[in-house]
């Protein structure tokens, strides 16, 4: 079990990592309110930390 363990932190700093690299801060805070969102049972903070990154991922319309 602690190997599972090791694996799935080591992603999820990984993945972390990325959206800071690709989106920046605010990739991170939009993180953060889903995460936090999910875990504390708010639709309301996991959904605006969804459309912060939907709206990131999206990128500019040109």
């Amino acid at each position: 079990m602690p190997a599972l363990a090791l694996l799935c932190a080591l992603f999820v700093v990984g993945f972390e990592q990325l959206i800071e690299w690709r989106y920046g801060a605010v990739g991170i805070v939009g993180l953060l309110l889903l995460s936090v969102g999910i875990r504390a049972k708010s639709p309301a903070v996991s959904s605006a930390g969804a459309v912060l990154l939907a709206v990131l991922l999206a990128g500019p319309v040109l």
